[in-house]
């Protein structure tokens, strides 16, 4: 398993709630969590997913990611 951290604009609760199915629904996925805190909004994932795909999962979700 490995660790992925990328920079977002998921920036508020209802935010974390729109990319939630998109996110609980990958398998290949253990953990993950946004530190809407942080200035870069920072998702952190635990899973066997490689930082394309976690890309492509946020995009679907009407999200943007870049590896942090």
């Amino acid at each position: 398993m490995k660790t992925l951290r990328f920079k977002t604009n998921i920036n508020c609760g209802g935010c974390i709630k729109a990319v939630t199915p998109a996110l609980n629904g990958e398998k290949a996925i253990h953990s993950w969590q946004v530190d809407t805190a942080s200035p870069d909004k920072i998702l952190t994932i635990s899973g066997e997913l490689s930082e394309a795909q976690v890309v492509a999962l946020v995009e679907e979700a009407g999200f943007q990611a870049q590896v942090a």
